[in-house]
């Protein structure tokens, strides 16, 4: 027998209400919206790149660098290590992809070995623990050890700075106030950035541009820096780098570095209070703290250079011990204006990138663009829904009416399921809903043919009915399951559009299926409950 019970009713109704109430924000004007109540949700659906306008960007990351980079860090922490084991060398140097040290005594290179696998982590014990050494420490009965990371080493790093640098790219973003940019690895060693209606793309470009390396480092005295120019050997242990306010102006400073950004937790923009100078204040954790203050105490009255980036930002005196764990940075000659400081503590705040960024494509989408893609999509959906109702009116009748009202409601849930999971709407998400206008009725189809199946055997017409529902399930779920899985593999092996059209089709898959069967029956019975047919009207 054709029923639904009143729960079930009342089940369908609240989807329906649901539907009105995260659907309500894509079709009400801003003043509308801001007059809802604090419990309505306000935001519509958020459109894409190709539909909004804005940036993409794709960026590489520079494994050279950071390859360099990587093997700078090994041979400080091979210098540092035997420094504090005390033992004996006579250097340590780079050579190729790999640092040698030539220990003085070669009664202590076994010890000087097993100190270096030790705090490299590739000792006995973790070797025996399963853990693939990311890096080898060979030794010669010279005395000669040779540091090198190895090839599952270097695919561990280019991995972690790859899903570093989208984390770091995703936390400066955010920090532009964007909504719903997309950032995603392609490739190796890609990352993409879309980030739908920005109005300055350049300064996007210069934030992701920064690597925001900072460090600390005091000056060196001993050889004035005039000498080095003029053709003196530059002192060991020391850098010679050029000031970050364009005059060109090149100081000398020791290449150890005492703090790093690392331990900033807090970057921002400010006003010095003595000279009104537009400055960046930025605060250190614990750790920082604790060793910024020994490193101002043990240096009063030396120059100490803040770098950024491989340039000296600034290198002020230190008067007295700072041991607030804070300090600021200014512009230098020319100063900061309030967007560069802005834009100093925001990457500051976001972290360094493992490496640097180049941009190897850019593209531009303007409004305009995307306002003529959605009239498209407009008047394509338009006239498949106008299509799909007139079928089913000369095909079906009166059922033919309740079908095209539950497609109407599929199209409103479809929008009103996107607003409420957050999901951005594309061009290729408009292409994946006007497909589903024409699957949508084709479980109606089945139940529709299905009823006339039944009837043509002699059933009265609300067997039928009752009937067509119930035996047209099997068939409609399982040709909606294998769309599922077919569509469910483009969102899981696709990337970009491919995903935005699967995700579209996924939901509208899922909405017609409750409203071709679900809402139709409801509508079928309430009918049949008032009319008491006696002819199946198809």
């Amino acid at each position: 027998m054709l029923h639904v019970t009143p729960r079930f009713t009342i089940f369908v109704g609240l989807v329906i209400l649901a539907t009105i109430v995260f659907g309500a924000p894509n079709v009400l004007p801003q003043s509308l919206r801001d007059a809802l109540p604090s419990w309505w949700p306000r935001e519509p659906i958020s459109l894409g790149l190709d539909l909004r306008g804005g940036s993409s960007l794709l960026l590489s990351i520079d494994m050279e660098t950071m390859r360099n980079d990587r093997i700078e860090t090994l041979l400080n922490d091979a210098r540092r290590t035997l420094r504090a084991e005390k033992i004996g060398n006579v250097g340590a140097k780079r050579v190729g992809d790999a640092v040698e040290v030539q220990i003085s005594s070669r009664e202590e290179t076994e010890k000087a070995t097993n100190a270096l696998r030790s705090a490299l982590g590739t000792s006995a014990v973790a070797v025996f623990a399963g853990q693939s050494p990311a890096i080898t420490v060979t030794s010669s009965d010279t005395g000669l050890i040779t540091l090198a990371y190895t090839e599952s080493g270097w695919a561990d790093v280019r991995t972690r700075a790859v899903q570093q640098s989208i984390e770091i790219v995703r936390r400066r973003v955010d920090e532009l106030g964007t909504r719903e940019p997309a950032i995603q690895q392609q490739g190796a060693d890609r990352i993409l950035v879309q980030v739908p209606g920005l109005s300055d793309p350049q300064r996007l470009k210069d934030i992701l541009g920064k690597t925001a390396k900072m460090t600390f480092h005091l000056v060196h005295l001993d050889t004035p820096v005039e000498d080095v120019l003029n053709g003196a050997p530059r002192p060991p242990g020391t850098t010679l780098m050029e000031m970050a306010d364009g005059s060109g102006q090149k100081i000398l400073i020791e290449s150890r570095v005492l703090v790093s950004g690392e331990n900033l937790v807090d970057a921002q923009q400010s006003f010095d209070s003595r000279t009104n100078e537009v400055v960046v204040s930025f605060r250190f954790d614990t750790t920082g703290a604790r060793r910024f203050a020994d490193i101002t105490r043990e240096n009063v009255g030396r120059p100490f250079a803040i770098v950024l980036d491989g340039k000296v930002v600034t290198a002020p005196v230190i008067n007295e011990p700072i041991t607030t764990g804070s300090g600021q940075i200014s512009g230098g000659g020319a100063g900061f204006s309030v967007q560069e400081a802005n834009d100093l503590a925001l990457v500051l705040r976001a972290g360094a990138l493992p490496a640097p960024l180049t941009i190897i494509e850019e593209r531009t989408v303007g409004p305009d663009l995307g306002a003529d893609s959605i009239a498209a999509g407009q008047l394509a959906a338009l006239l498949g829904m106008g299509a799909v109702f007139v079928f089913m009116v000369v095909c079906y009748g009166l059922f033919g009416v309740f079908a095209n009202v539950a497609l109407a409601v599929n199209i409103a849930m479809i929008f009103s399921v996107m607003t409420a999971i957050d999901s951005t709407l594309t061009l290729p998400g408009i292409a994946g809903i006007v497909l589903t206008i024409g699957m949508a009725v084709d479980a109606n189809v089945l139940i529709y043919e299905r009823m006339r199946e039944e009837a043509a055997l002699g059933k009265p017409a609300i067997s039928a009915m009752d009937a067509g529902f119930s035996r047209a399930l099997g068939t409609i779920i399982d040709s909606n399951l294998t769309t599922v899985l077919a569509v469910g593999l483009l969102f899981i092996f696709g990337s970009g559009p491919i995903r935005g059209f699967a995700v579209a089709l996924i939901i509208g898959i899922g909405c017609s299926m409750f409203t071709a069967v679900t809402l139709t029956r409801v509508i079928i019975a309430y009918w049949v409950w008032w009319t008491r047919p006696k002819v199946l009207p198809i």
